[in-house]
């Protein structure tokens, strides 16, 4: 079950109310696990439908609310956010993280929050949620692709395929991509992911520049943004946030070379000389610099070797889940 991608707020405050009370048949279902989101209120679900609460619970998180960059939100919403995800990891059976980034994150900043609290809580209450916690990432399910070597004098197809929004920073990308051209690399973008009603400026500034320099543009079809990966040579993120970065993987197991922060979770399968480093403190400009810096270096080196991310195939990482939910589900 699910409920659609909007208001984001009210929907991490308002779900159990949902789920409880527009879908009747869980009030009278008996079920042997309850696999929920971190997005998910587990604990008023449990309370809104009491047959729940003994029913043994995953909790999965792909993303964390301590670790997740914010615009226009005001404090008492994300804090709303954060306990909400806390009070559900505590009455969970077991926690689910799809990065060691992701977990650690959230741990020290549940931490931190329970730190901020007046009175009447310790964080002794959190000591037991490592010992509950797994590390399982999302499977990547694509047949592997040899790396596509390349030189200075090929035509260097780059990918962008994330969401067209400020946290992915896209400015950043297309700053860099900039100053790769100006340097005279003879380059062609592939920029897809998914847009929305208002994206950055970035976007429809460097389409209106350099149009002779785009490949593909927008949203593609399944197969065509498979196709697309399979026949480019470097994919890029200069992302704020990346829990996983199924979508760098999936341009990693299709053949494309990697470069990356040296943040979040890139580091768990990217090698560190595709990573770029961004320091504590550095601005948007600076880290324009250092990812142009990286890739100039990279299509400089013909670097296309193997990155290798063979623990996140599909047949080595199902068996985990099914294993961990067999083993939940025997417990009731």
């Amino acid at each position: 079950m699910s409920l659609p991608d909007r208001h984001f707020y009210w929907r991490v405050r308002s779900n159990a109310l949902s789920f409880a009370y527009q879908h009747e048949d869980l009030s009278h279902t008996d079920f042997d696990l309850v696999v929920a989101t971190s997005m998910v209120d587990l604990c008023n679900l449990r309370g809104l439908l009491p047959h729940l609460a003994s029913v043994p619970a995953v909790l999965y998180f792909h993303e964390n609310q301590f670790a997740y960059p914010t615009r226009n939100a005001a404090n008492s919403n994300l804090i709303n956010a954060q306990l909400t995800s806390v009070y559900s990891a505590l009455c969970a059976t077991r926690l689910v993280f799809n990065s060691h980034h992701n977990q650690e994150t959230f741990l020290s900043g549940a931490a931190a929050l329970f730190k901020k609290m007046p009175d009447g809580t310790s964080k002794d209450m959190l000591l037991h949620l490592p010992a509950i916690s797994d590390v399982i990432p999302v499977p990547v399910l694509l047949k592997s692709y040899p790396a596509r070597h390349f030189s200075r004098d090929d035509c260097i197809g780059i990918i962008w395929n994330h969401r067209w929004e400020y946290d992915k920073q896209p400015m950043v990308f297309f700053e860099a991509i900039q100053k790769l051209i100006k340097a005279g690399v003879s380059l062609k973008v592939h920029v897809m992911g998914q847009a929305f009603r208002e994206s950055p400026d970035c976007f429809a500034e460097f389409k209106s520049t350099y149009p002779s320099h785009i490949g593909t543009w927008g949203y593609q079809s399944m197969e065509d943004y498979h196709r697309i990966l399979r026949s480019a040579h470097i994919v890029v993120s200069a992302a704020l946030h990346d829990f996983q970065g199924l979508g760098m993987l999936e341009a990693i197991q299709s053949g494309c070379t990697p470069v990356a922060p040296d943040r979040m979770a890139y580091p768990e399968y990217v090698p560190p000389e595709l990573l770029y480093s961004v320091g504590e403190s550095i601005d948007a400009g600076a880290e324009a610099e250092q990812l142009f810096k990286k890739l100039f270096a990279t299509i400089n080196a013909g670097r296309g070797g193997d990155v290798d991310i063979t623990r996140y195939n599909s047949e080595l990482v199902m068996p985990l889940y099914q294993q961990l939910f067999s083993r939940l589900a025997l417990q009731r």
